[in-house]
């Protein structure tokens, strides 16, 4: 554990899982809060994504109208949506692969925008893609505590902007007008085709139905739902986004766990079609692939929250950190006392890569999920903990699986190669902020066989396939 200070502020750091359990799970009552970020939901209109919020009733009503639509037993609706993006997918990779990040942006933009609002997009450099990327970038700027002083003395927030020192207030008009369009623009879409009886099946025109006729006012019933899809939407651009970077970074590295994945599919998909969705337990290989990449590059939901003084000085590996939980009274553990409003953070990187539970961590070795001995609740640790895991986890995990699936099915991802045609060595850099994206790298993605190629194409011709709401 480490405890610290900053001009009065109490901060913890956790950096085992049995800490994290013992505080986060089985003292979740008093661990489960948010600390006040005033340039963040005062002043850049952040508060439309209810992870940000305290612990409270209006949290509790967020979370349960998310988890209604988002909830394992309903994910099987979303499959074919899900698959039809995946393929997609499939055919810009063979269109141009050296686009390969955009494309999987794009990817994850898209699917999230059809299942919630009905909406499809056409590129990566379609506005909803383009907003939400930008949207992001402010946030892992105001998310760090200490980049922007009016955190630390909020009455700052009052002061006008042309005052000097005032610059983030024009910093923050600036990204609100980006936070402002994620939130209405897509919903208001689905409301005007909803209104002339346009739309297409989606979870915005359920959640509206079903929470008019749930007894809430009009007002309150809408802004649930527009806040809680906005949240939705600005999800698909964190943990899954970085995740299936991390995958294609992997396989560049460790092809032999490639070929291992490979050989798996082969035997039990065959050549002549792509994965789906039931064959998951049929690829227990490629499925602790999926597991590895979570753990290999941990991005813990909504990223790091880290005074950027301390980050400067004293941690290692501080965008590691996970969201910041704050405690809502006075606790003791282990002897020492935790003072009320101390912001906790379990540091989801030493977790993940503790020696003792994964030997040799910076290594891609999937191996270590099919082993009995691996304690796969410590994998949570990559969402969170406590009652702030990540709610949209499993939706995620689901779209992962069958992009990594599909896309070692049917591609070879190798690393670049220079002038002489020597691979070039690749690491294992990744931003310092909100979300550990890998630093933007190259790979050659090839199709594995003419027959592959064949399937790539005829996958990506598929025509509109949306879910019965």
């Amino acid at each position: 554990m480490i405890y610290y200070e900053v001009l009065g502020q109490s901060y913890l750091i956790l950096g085992s899982y049995n800490r994290v359990y013992d505080l986060g799970e089985k003292r979740s009552s008093i661990y489960s809060s948010r600390t006040d970020m005033p340039m963040l939901n005062d002043l850049m209109k952040w508060g439309f994504n209810f992870t940000t919020l305290p612990y409270g009733q209006e949290l509790r009503v967020r979370r349960r109208a998310f988890h209604e639509y988002f909830q394992p037993s309903v994910l099987s609706r979303y499959q074919p949506v899900q698959l039809k993006w995946c393929h997609k997918l499939l055919r810009l990779l063979s269109e141009t692969p050296q686009d390969f990040l955009d494309h999987i942006r794009f990817t994850f933009t898209a699917i999230v925008l059809d299942i919630c609002y009905g909406l499809t997009i056409e590129s990566s450099d379609d506005p909803y893609v383009k907003k939400v990327e930008e949207s992001m970038d402010g946030f892992s700027q105001a998310v760090v505590f200490g980049n922007f002083l009016v955190d630390y003395f909020p009455v700052l927030k009052y002061i006008p902007s042309w005052m000097p020192g005032a610059g983030f207030k024009k910093k923050a008009e600036e990204w609100r007008k980006g936070n402002t369009y994620i939130e209405y623009a897509a919903f208001n879409l689905t409301k005007e085709a909803m209104a002339n009886g346009t739309e297409r099946p989606s979870i915005a025109s359920t959640m509206l139905r079903s929470l008019l006729t749930g007894g809430d006012t009009a007002k309150e019933a809408e802004t649930i739902a527009r806040q809680t899809l906005a949240t939705a939407y600005v999800g698909a651009n964190d943990t899954t986004l970085a995740t299936i970077q991390s995958f294609f970074l992997a396989m560049a590295m460790f092809p032999e766990v490639q070929r291992k994945a490979q050989e798996e599919i082969d035997n039990v998909i065959g050549a002549s079609q792509l994965p789906d969705f039931t064959d998951r337990s049929s690829l227990p290989y490629t499925d602790a692939v999926v597991k590895e990449a979570f753990r290999w590059q941990p991005v813990v939901p909504l990223g790091a929250f880290i005074p950027s003084i301390i980050e400067l000085t004293c941690l290692e590996s501080a965008y590691r950190i996970g969201t910041p939980h704050m405690t809502t009274q006075d606790d003791e553990y282990e002897g020492y006392f935790i003072p009320r409003g101390t912001v906790v953070m379990g540091n989801a990187w030493a977790i993940l890569h503790d020696k003792d539970m994964f030997p040799d961590p910076e290594v891609f070795r999937p191996e270590r999920f099919l082993s009995d001995t691996t304690n796969l609740k410590v994998l949570d640790t990559a969402f969170g903990f406590g009652r702030r895991v990540c709610p949209g986890r499993f939706f995620g995990d689901a779209s992962i699986f069958i992009i990594v699936a599909s896309v070692l099915s049917v591609f070879d991802i190798l690393p670049p190669v220079d002038e002489h045609g020597r691979p070039i060595q690749l690491n294992t850099d990744c931003t310092n902020g909100i979300i550990a994206y890998p630093l933007p790298f190259k790979c050659n993605i090839k199709p594995r066989s003419k027959d592959a190629e064949s399937l790539i194409l005829n996958s990506g011709k598929a025509e509109y396939i949306g879910f019965e709401d």
